[in-house]
């Protein structure tokens, strides 16, 4: 029943965004009585709530390329690249929508960010074995200042985030993590 809800709640965001989504269109596309997904989520937020804790578990495909550069850019391409498919796109800006307006979306969202922060700090890991950055540096520190213009350009100036947008967040994360500033 929950993964029923959960691909229905999706595939609503997909197809109506946070403005439009209801408990009661995820019932009916879910297959699961209205009453029962009001029980058991409670609203709309609820629902978010539940698919971003199982999201947070799911991997997170942290790139390997031999180098920190390579790495750190395929990590923000990957940013970027979700939120312009055309699937994953709505729902990724929906979550952050609804994150906005609801503290249990938002404490969801948090959480979501923490695992995907440590998922990918793994690059970092493996830069400061390899020599590349100093040993003292902040792991999810560099990812999240890394990834953080992207939010910003997408959520806050509502401006696209082209390839080369991306890198230079990337590039700008890791000239700070070699000058000690992370």
């Amino acid at each position: 029943m929950r993964d029923a809800v959960r691909q229905a709640t999706l595939a609503e965001l997909v197809d109506h965004g946070y403005p439009g989504l209801t408990v009661e269109r995820v019932a009916e596309r879910s297959g699961v009585h209205k009453t029962t997904v009001y029980r058991r989520w409670g609203n709309v937020e609820g629902l978010i709530s539940d698919a971003l804790e199982l999201a947070k578990d799911e991997p997170w495909p942290v790139p390997d390329t031999g180098s920190i550069e390579g790495d750190l850019r395929g990590i923000v391409q990957l940013v970027r690249s979700g939120f312009a498919d055309p699937e994953l796109g709505p729902v990724s800006s929906a979550f952050v929508a609804a994150a906005v307006q609801n503290a249990e979306a938002a404490r969801a969202l948090h959480e979501f960010f923490m695992a995907r922060h440590e998922q990918s700090a793994e690059v970092v890991r493996r830069a400061v074995a390899r020599g590349e950055l100093p040993d003292v540096v902040d792991v999810r520190e560099v990812i999240r200042v890394a990834v953080a213009p992207v939010y910003y350009r997408l959520f806050v100036a509502h401006e696209p985030v082209s390839e080369r947008d991306a890198d230079r967040a990337a590039d700008a994360a890791l000239a700070a993590a070699r000058a000690g500033v992370l």
